[in-house]
């Protein structure tokens, strides 16, 4: 059985992120449906730069530091030891994703243009190594963090920027370089949280300042002048209001819990400041969010910088018309945004999202569905236990434009899905939009399934789906394993269906285009791939009986012809599909079903190899069956039936005729009922000659007597092409 998981304003200037030679690099402005957010700063990972450090990575593995990194590769700094970065841009401010050993902290020395500023950044574990042990197949994850410093000086493009690790252990991920504004100024009729008493110094409690601000401030604005200020229990009858810093990087507020409120009338608007928790692991029970619960309608959340939190906005009730756009969640233990059911026209845009702890976007359709709302041009890269985008149930949903890279353990880039983990839960229904996302190192191994997870990723996991389900546009770059993946991922075989994918173009893919593994059916137009490890399908739906996947050439496609020839095999990453031995068993380790079996005499039992172990099927009660799923039509020309060879099994005749199906629903008779004698004299083997022109997928043989015991029995089954 399969198991998945049991739980569950920036600049105008629109800019693309090109990921070449392990850097992130600015390119020129780009059309407003380019993938991913505008974003106001540019990374440039710590293995493009220069330095005395040591290179690790690339690696997809589970739990390692490089596979948790942006581009799978970061660099590890010794104490003393440096990673120069060349500005790529006008910036007067440096972020740094980093990972310290666990249970240390330090700082790290900043040097401009070969001078060391006064200012270090301090780094710290505490943040990182997060435990799940309730979710089956984590591992210890979450091993960066992120951290920030005004530089005080304008810098230009080609100064150069070094970090050097002072006193400790310090792996450089990625450096974001930025020029921020100026603080704003409080708007005028704006009630300041100063003015109720708030401390800027972040020595006092503000809550009570907070809040008589929000009281007085109703049908008006809340001014959170710059500064730190610490609150130490959350704000609820938060309602006609905006809450307005001057600036995320100005002010400051510290908190694990912001908003937790359950309804709210609505406009309420959150913009321009920052929200930094102190969550240190994730404990689902507790609401240790930036909001928990309603906004109310026509609401808006915009220009924030949250961070250090269990999920940035977890989100109930009333929130229709929603408008989440322009902010940044990093180092969230949990997922960075989602949608707990009830969702109406909500609209999630232009955000960025680094090291989610799991889902990085969300809709989760749990007792009420989400409707006709959106997650569109939001640029997310390392979630580490989960996916980028994960749509649970939901009807009308569209997810368009994102740029989604480096997913890790139990994660697609995009999962459209119907898993539902509680009830009442409502599935996928009417039309799910999935357009014009790129997809970049995206999928991974599922320890749980000990098989990859595609970087997009159709599961109808505990239903089929019957949503109109429409992948278009779609850009795959550099997936560890497969491109397209459908799967029911409960292992119980749920249909896949109604699916088109159009216009995709797959650019490295380290095992297959199309992972199919579960019954049901898709069309593919114009889908192009280069650089496909083993082959262009693989198609083995599971579990075997429950049906096949149909994929239908609409034209137009190219590069993924072939088709992965054992399904008692995974693909391993650019392995190529190797030739098949023409004089194997086909029936080998191929999944085998019965009417009924006996005891421990299981009908694998005739499938695994070994002649000493046996199916045997439910006595005294003929007619029997067993069925053998070949995984492809095959020219089969001739079986070997076998019984143990023991002289203790005596010679016995079972009466038997072949039957075959190209699908495993229509059946025809391939040879007709006959006698077959199993004599230990000559190995209790029998071999069965099939006609010319025989071509089938599924095997069966139905017995309707023994003379030897009252039950069906094969020790193997064995098919061949000669």
């Amino acid at each position: 059985m399969r198991t998945f998981r049991t739980v569950r304003s920036m600049s105008v200037l629109a800019t693309a992120v090109a990921m070449a030679a392990g850097a992130l690099v600015t390119l020129a402005p780009t059309p407003a449906h380019a993938a991913g957010a505008a974003l106001p700063f540019t990374s440039v990972e710590a293995e493009a730069a220069s330095g005395t450090g040591t290179r690790i990575g690339p690696d997809h593995s589970q739990g390692t530091l490089a596979s948790e990194a942006s581009g799978r590769q970061a660099v590890r700094l010794a104490s003393g030891q440096r990673v120069e970065f060349t500005v790529p841009r006008a910036a007067n401010a440096v972020n740094v994703a980093y990972s310290v050993p666990d249970g240390q902290s330090g700082s790290l020395d900043v040097y401009v243009n070969g001078q060391k500023l006064a200012k270090s950044i301090p780094v710290t574990a505490k943040y990182s190594y997060v435990d799940t042990p309730w979710i089956p197949g984590a591992k210890t994850h979450h091993f960066y963090d992120n951290a920030r410093l005004l530089l005080g000086q304008n810098l230009q493009p080609g100064d150069k920027v070094a970090l050097q690790a002072a006193n400790v252990q310090v792996t450089v991920d990625v450096a974001d370089f930025e020029q921020v504004a100026a603080a704003a100024g409080k708007p005028a009729g704006a009630v300041s949280v100063t003015d109720k008493g708030a401390d800027p110094g972040g020595q006092g409690d503000s809550t009570q300042a907070f809040r008589e601000a929000i009281a007085a401030a109703r049908g008006g604005v809340v001014w959170i002048p710059p500064g730190e200020y610490r609150l130490t229990s959350a704000l609820n009858s938060v309602q006609d209001v905006t809450l307005q810093g001057a600036g995320h990087w100005h002010s400051v507020v510290r908190t694990s819990r912001f908003i937790d409120q359950s309804s709210s009338s609505g406009n309420v608007h959150i913009k321009d400041f920052a929200v930094i928790g102190e969550v240190t692991e994730r404990v689902d029970s507790n609401p240790d969010n930036f909001v928990n619960g309603s906004l109310g309608p026509g609401s808006s959340v915009s220009g924030m910088w949250l961070q250090h939190l269990k999920v940035g906005l977890w989100l109930l009730g009333n929130n229709d018309n929603l408008v989440v756009e322009n902010n940044r969640f990093l180092d969230m233990t949990a997922d960075g945004l989602n949608l707990n059911g009830n969702a109406r026209g909500v609209r999630v845009r232009n955000n960025f999202l680094r090291n989610q702890g799991d889902d990085a976007l969300a809709m989760w359709s749990l007792y009420a569905p989400d409707t006709s709302s959106s997650f569109e041009n939001n640029t997310i890269t390392q979630p580490n236990l989960a996916n980028g985008i994960a749509i649970y149930g939901g009807t009308d949903i569209t997810v368009r434009n994102n740029l989604i890279s480096d997913t890790n353990a139990l994660g697609s880039g995009i999962a459209i899905s119907n898993q539902k983990f509680l009830d009442p839960f409502h599935p996928l229904a009417g039309t799910i939009t999935v357009d014009g996302n790129t997809l970049v190192r995206t999928g991974a191994m599922n320890p749980n399934w000990n098989h990859p997870m595609g970087a997009l990723r159709v599961d109808s996991y505990d239903s089929a789906i019957e949503a109109q389900v429409r992948i278009t546009n779609t850009t795959v770059t550099d997936s560890p394993y497969s491109a397209f993946e459908f799967v029911s991922g409960s292992g119980r075989g749920f249909a896949a269906k109604n699916i088109t994918v159009d216009g995709a173009t797959v650019k490295g893919a380290g095992t297959v285009v199309v992972q199919a593994e579960t019954p049901g059916a898709a069309t593919f137009r114009d889908v192009t791939a280069t650089g496909v490890g083993a082959a262009g399908v693989y198609n083995c739906p599971y579990p075997s009986g429950s049906g096949t996947f149909t994929l239908t050439d609409g034209g137009g496609n190219t590069g993924w012809n072939s088709t992965w020839s054992d399904c008692s095999t995974w693909p391993q990453p650019g392995q190529g599909n190797p030739d098949p031995d023409p004089g194997r068993n086909l029936a080998k380790g191929r999944p085998a079903t019965a009417t009924g079996s006996q005891d421990v005499y299981t009908p694998g039992k005739a499938v695994d190899g070994d002649p000493n172990t046996y199916w045997e099927s439910a006595n005294h009660a003929f007619p029997q069956s067993l069925t053998v799923d070949l995984g492809a039509r095959e020219a089969v020309r001739r079986l070997v039936l076998k019984l143990p060879p023991q002289a203790a099994w005596q010679a016995r005749t079972q009466t038997l005729s072949v039957q075959g199906s190209a699908d495993g629903s229509a059946w025809s008779t391939v040879v007709a009922a006959k006698d077959h004698r199993f004599d230990p004299a000559s190995g209790n083997t029998v071999t069965v000659p099939l006609p010319a022109g025989t071509n089938l997928r599924h095997l069966r043989l139905h017995v309707t007597a023994n003379t030897g015991w009252p039950a069906a029995q094969f020790s193997e089954v064995e098919a061949y092409l000669s």
